[in-house]
């Protein structure tokens, strides 16, 4: 049975590791032909080499390839060398002709008494190679049809190398093939096209006069591009992969897929690859993995000796220099200049760096790890002290270029000493904590490096061996000059960097809490947390009060994203800030915010009344705790203050990270109470645009403008982060409308495992707005009595804290399930509340429930049903939101308070969003009225589609009558059809395929 509970749409995720085992060749097609074509070719190439660089596949490729010659009856001899052979002369000569007499004897039954194989050893013991040369000549000349498979040939000795290399393969028997694997490193930087390096020293010289025989064919084995990548993860994860998993797989593997398993399974074993909805996310902030010493490229640099190691080592940390790396590595290693070359070269030959070539022509520019995986492993080797210094090495180099303005000191392409960097009359200014602009030339680093994170990281990495003053000006504005820094790329390493280096106390902890909020900023809320702490329960003497006001906002903005309710219900109170040395105004800003994060509105509000002297006496304290009053106001059923504020000029004077955050509150209300119009007209008065806002914001811009895909995109990365609550009141908004869009969409049993995941957070926010959701869950499911139960629920909680935000959807489904359930006085009475609360709060979407609502109510045929549906389709149409506007429409047709034609528009619409159910429950209107279903066909599949969908679910037949309003004779009749039509035998087959994303139909492919 399929275990569809892994990788659900539940909060967090799951936890998924790569299954590495035997899969299909990817990226390969192309190769595999070809390889094919020669060997099954009588006429073709009795030598096929098979070329790439380490770990690219090639083994995997031949074994595939014997794989399928055996099943065309070709006999296959497989001749493995290892690291080792090639200190052992005539091996792989000696194992070829054992392997070939051993075939030939098997074939015909007789051994020969004084054959090839007793030669062979004969000549192994006496050093012969001429003796060796006959035996294997004879035993190719053999007529018994076999392929021998010489895998990574590059460990094989150089005397067996040299005597195939002297074979006239043309000679030998049509019966006989010989493929071989072997390294070949090639260029592939990220602007150099790519071409062949020089060949290697031993085998590889030998086996490139091989490549050259004219007997021989060569296939080289290019690294994936993009789309094979992502076919691989998806393959060995299981799940369709995140866009930002999969950049950065791509860019540390650069697509070798050797490099590309070993990400993914040091990843997936410590728990940082989570599947959700049968999408992979990597957690955002997972380190990149460091290469055990087994790995393949770790041994490849260890063989090479101790020089080789250092001069790795070194270049892991200076190569962004380009060619002053090497004058720099040579002072900083103690090794000879000759040694140094020496050991670079080696590194280029054993494919570890490469060499960056010119332009026209000119001197090559410096050396770049093959491998940024490769790069990473060595560098975090590093001793902590040698660290420091050659980082320090690399800041003095650069300071000195930027004081200087650039002196000529032989940049890549000028052909001068190695000593320093040309200018090339460009420059990249960096914003320095003086405000006066730090002049780099471009041509101080290689274009293949990070100009924007070396430097800084460098001066992290320095430490004191650097200029203190200076180095935390530039850590710091460089770390300011990235936030939000939502990738997590540096900056609250540099913030840190610069902590180390402070002395004086103060400055020290605010040093801190820049490198708190950093860290809030790009997603780090423990270290948030941390930092925030740090400083509210121990600020320095003669901290500004401003920045103890910040710590004591950032401490409980960091408790709320980590749902410590408790902690939360704790600092709403006066006891939690006794004892702490904090100014008045940090101490109300702090107990306000811990009072909203656990919707306690009405205390907040005294609490702001009583204290508003205090709070109102800095721009940054009132701009803050003016919004929370606006927005405790409004919950609480008094919108003009927050209306008002909505018309009125940015704050000014406030910080741009302070504007930008109470503008994001402004907008998630907005669009909290389904007001996208009001939504979009803010941002443009604001000067902002939807791709500028937090993922939270994007979410619900995308949910109400039908575009629900991008939607649950976005919805998917927040859950598997552990939730973003929004500055909506209402910590449960967003996975709420997340439920909304999966019942939509026919996924009911994943809307309800949503719901459960987050609910139960003791101490916690309000959870009526998932009682909405759960509610319309019971509904769809047919289960009156149950949403009856949770829509009382939940309205008994708002009302227990004053809460009318979000009460409007639960006052209309109420009043629906008792009118479906036949009370009609309770219905009416719902509707008296939905009535007076659209009065109160002047909401568009409110206003829209209470009509539609009334439709629904009130006697169908009646004059008033009509003219409240009439007003609600011209009230849709006004707000532009698609999947609201496609209900209200089925409705009044439905109700005959507008032509059946509606149900045309209504149609599409739900096809806009996706919500497939609904399309499904709008066909069946369709057809009561007697119209005609467009699209017969597609109409048929989406059927099926659904069906399959609600099986995957794990519903029952009756559970599936009751979502599609069927009896369950015809939901049986109907999977008796999807059987038919699939070909499927079983329930489980069904869900299989729709569970992996499989075909259910050969029209599907």
């Amino acid at each position: 049975m399929v275990d569809r509970t892994e990788g659900e749409l539940v909060f967090g995720g799951t936890a998924v590791r790569g299954d590495r085992t035997d899969g299909p060749l990817f990226g390969r097609d192309r190769e595999s032909d070809a390889i094919d074509g020669r060997l099954r070719d009588p006429a073709g190439p009795r030598l096929v080499l098979v070329r790439g660089e380490r770990g690219v596949g090639r083994s995997a490729f031949v074994r595939a390839a014997a794989a399928r010659l055996r099943a065309e009856g070709v006999a296959v001899l497989p001749v493995d060398c290892v690291p080792g052979d090639g200190e052992r002369p005539l091996l792989l000569a000696l194992r070829l002709v054992l392997a070939l007499d051993e075939h030939r004897s098997a074939a015909t039954g007789r051994r020969a008494a004084r054959g090839p194989a007793v030669e062979a050893l004969s000549a192994v013991e006496q050093g012969d190679a001429t003796a060796m040369a006959d035996a294997l000549a004879a035993a190719l000349a053999q007529p018994t049809p076999a392929t021998l498979v010489i895998d990574d040939a590059q460990h094989a000795d150089v005397e067996s190398l040299a005597l195939l290399g002297e074979v006239d393969f043309r000679r030998i028997p049509p019966g006989i093939r010989m493929l071989v694997t072997a390294v070949r490193h090639t260029q592939h930087t990220r602007h150099s096209r790519a071409e062949d390096t020089a060949p290697a020293p031993g085998s590889g010289r030998v086996l490139e006069r091989l490549a050259r025989n004219r007997a021989a064919h060569t296939i080289v084995l290019p690294p994936l591009g993009p789309r094979d990548v992502t076919a691989v993860v998806a393959h060995r994860l299981g799940a369709a992969p995140d866009a930002d998993l999969l950049r950065r797989v791509h860019a540390l593997s650069r697509g070798i897929p050797g490099p590309l398993d070993v990400l993914l399974a040091e990843w997936g074993g410590r728990g940082a690859i989570r599947m959700l909805d049968r999408h992979a996310f990597l957690v955002t902030g997972a380190p990149v993995p460091v290469l055990p010493d087994g790995d393949r490229y770790v041994a490849a640099l260890r063989a090479l000796g101790e020089p080789c190691w250092r001069v790795a080592a070194a270049l892991s940390i200076l190569w962004p220099l380009g060619r002053p790396a090497a004058a720099l590595l040579t002072a900083a290693t103690g090794l000879s200049a000759e040694t140094v070359g020496s050991s670079v070269r080696a590194l280029v030959d054993e494919g570890i760096v490469e060499e960056l070539p010119g332009r026209d022509g000119a001197a090559p520019r410096g050396w770049t790890f093959r491998l940024p995986l490769m790069e990473h492993a060595v560098q975090e080797r590093l001793g902590p002290l040698e660290r420091r210094r050659l980082s320090a090495a690399a800041v003095k180099s650069l300071w000195a270029v930027a004081d200087t303005g650039g002196a000529d000191t032989g940049g890549a392409d000028t052909g001068g000493a190695d000593t320093g960097v040309a200018p090339t009359g460009v420059a990249d200014t960096r914003a320095t904590g003086t405000g006066v602009a730090q002049v780099l030339p471009v041509s101080a680093l290689l274009d293949e490096a990070d100009a924007e994170t070396y430097l800084p990281d460098r001066i992290a990495d320095a430490g004191d061996l650097v200029d203190r003053a200076r180095a935390v000006r530039e850590l710091t504005a460089a770390a300011m000059s990235q936030y939000p820094d939502l990738e997590r790329r540096r900056t609250v390493r540099w913030h840190l960097g610069a902590v180390r280096l402070i002395e004086q106390s103060a400055a020290r902890d605010l040093a801190v809490l820049r490198s708190g909020q950093a860290a809030f900023g790009c997603g780090d809320h423990r270290t948030a947390r941390t930092a925030s702490e740090w400083i509210v329960w121990s600020p320095a003497e003669g901290l500004d009060p401003m920045a103890l006001h910040e710590a004591a906002t950032l401490l409980v903005a960091s408790a709320a994203v980590e749902q410590d309710w408790p902690a939360l219900s704790r600092m709403g109170t006066a006891p939690w800030w006794d004892g702490l040395r904090l100014p008045p105004v940090a101490v109300v800003s702090g107990r306000v915010q811990a009072l909203w994060q656990v919707e306690k509105w009405q205390e907040a509000l005294t609490l702001l009344s009583r204290t508003e002297p205090v709070w109102q006496s800095t721009p940054g304290s009132r701009a803050l705790l003016d919004l929370f009053r606006n927005v405790a106001e409004y919950v609480l059923g008094r919108p003009e203050r927050f209306t008002r504020a909505l018309a009125l000029p940015q704050v000014p004077g406030l910080e741009h990270n302070k504007a930008f955050a109470q503008n994001v509150a402004q907008f998630d209300l907005l669009l909290g109470t389904g007001d996208l119009r009001g939504g979009a007209a803010f941002l443009s008065a604001r000067g902002l645009t939807p791709d500028l806002l937090p993922k939270s914001s994007r979410f619900l811009w995308h949910h109400l403008r039908g575009q629900w895909d991008e939607a649950l995109a976005l919805a998917r990365r927040i859950l598997v982060d552990g939730g973003v609550p929004t500055a909506v009141p209402g910590q449960h908004l967003i996975p709420a409308r997340t439920a909304a869009v999966l019942l939509a969409r026919g996924r009911v049993t994943s809307a309800d495992r949503l719901i459960s995941s987050v609910r139960g957070q003791p101490d916690g926010p309000l959870e009526h707005l998932l009682d909405h959701a759960d509610a319309e869950v019971a509904r769809t499911l047919g289960d009156l009595g149950e949403a009856e139960e949770i829509l009382r629920r939940g309205l008994r909680a708002a009302d227990d804290r004053g809460s009318v935000f979000g009460t409007d959807e639960l006052w209309a489904s109420l009043a629906e399930v008792h009118a479906a359930a036949g009370h009609g006085r309770r219905a009416l009475a719902c509707l008296d509340r939905l009535e007076r609360l659209a009065e109160q709060m002047d909401v568009g979407r409110t206003r829209l429930l209470y009509l539609l609502t009334s439709g629904k109510v009130l006697r169908p045929d009646s004059d008033a049903a009509h003219k409240q549906l009439i007003e609600a389709v011209h009230l849709a149409r006004s707000r532009g939101q698609p999947f609201e506007t496609a209900v209200t429409l089925s409705a009044a047709a439905r109700a005959n308070a507008g032509p059946a034609a509606l149900l045309y528009e209504a149609y599409e619409l739900f096809g806009e969003t996706g919500a497939t159910l609904w399309r499904f429950r709008t066909r069946s209107a369709m057809r009561e009225a007697g119209l005609v279903v467009p699209g017969r066909k597609q109409a048929t599949a989406e059927n099926e589609h659904l069906l399959a969908g609600l099986l995957a679910e794990g519903l029952t037949n009756r559970q599936i009558s009751a979502v599609l309003r069927l009896s369950e004779d015809a939901v049986a009749n109907r999977l008796s059809r999807l059987f038919a039509h699939t070909g499927m035998r079983s329930r489980t087959e069904v869900v299989k395929a729709v569970l992996t994303g499989n075909p259910l139909t050969t029209e599907d492919r």
